[in-house]
């Protein structure tokens, strides 16, 4: 019985490690890794066209009900409108597989965005996973946000409600407005590295 229990337990704590070291790599204070991406208009987009700004990642999954909550609510919307409004680069990535059968491809993306009237700078594909697992994203949604420095000055989840439920909303500390506010008022980020919370990202492998 010890040896089994060894033989189950060695691949779980290796796969904690090599997670823990991943994570690491994009702490609050790293330089954010750069990267090109196609937007679902075919154009193309890269973090390094938007120095000098500050830009919000939102990783993003239509499918998943985590996400369904901040967008059926309009909650994720207004966040996006307030905060472009105010100069912020908003940019949804997706880095669904396109074998998973939560894949959308571009048109199917257009539509459901327009449907659920978003307003991101931009939603961009990265069916290979490669800026996912670069900053490590772990969940739909998962949240960044970059100074215009192109350092990492939050990472974690929306907020502190970790439900899919929109009655949750209203009284839910939202992390990413606050962070927002303080950043955009000269103040460092009080929250800056929160657990995020969803549905895992349906990564190739």
């Amino acid at each position: 019985m010890r040896k089994l229990f060894r033989i189950f337990l060695a691949p779980v704590c290796l796969t904690a490690v090599l997670a823990a070291v991943a994570y690491a790599a994009v702490t609050p204070g790293a330089t954010a890794p750069d990267f090109t991406l196609t937007a679902i208009d075919g154009n193309p987009v890269s973090l390094s066209q938007f120095r000098g700004k500050y830009v919000v990642l939102e990783w993003f999954n239509s499918e998943c009900p985590f996400v369904q909550k901040h967008y059926t609510s309009g909650n994720m919307q207004k966040l996006q409108s307030k905060y472009t409004a105010e100069g912020v680069v908003w940019l949804a990535i997706n880095s669904t597989n396109p074998e998973h059968s939560n894949y959308r491809d571009p048109q199917r993306s257009r539509a459901i965005m327009s449907q659920w009237k978003g307003s991101p700078t931009a939603l961009l594909l990265d069916p290979e996973g490669g800026v996912g697992q670069a900053y490590d994203a772990r969940t739909t949604p998962h949240m960044y946000i970059i100074d215009p420095q192109g350092k990492l000055v939050y990472r974690g989840g929306i907020d502190d409600k970790p439900s899919f439920s929109l009655r949750d909303i209203p009284d839910a500390r939202n992390y990413v407005a606050v962070a927002l506010d303080e950043l955009l008022a000269g103040q460092p980020v009080s929250d800056n590295d929160t657990r995020p919370y969803g549905c895992s990202i349906k990564y190739k492998y």
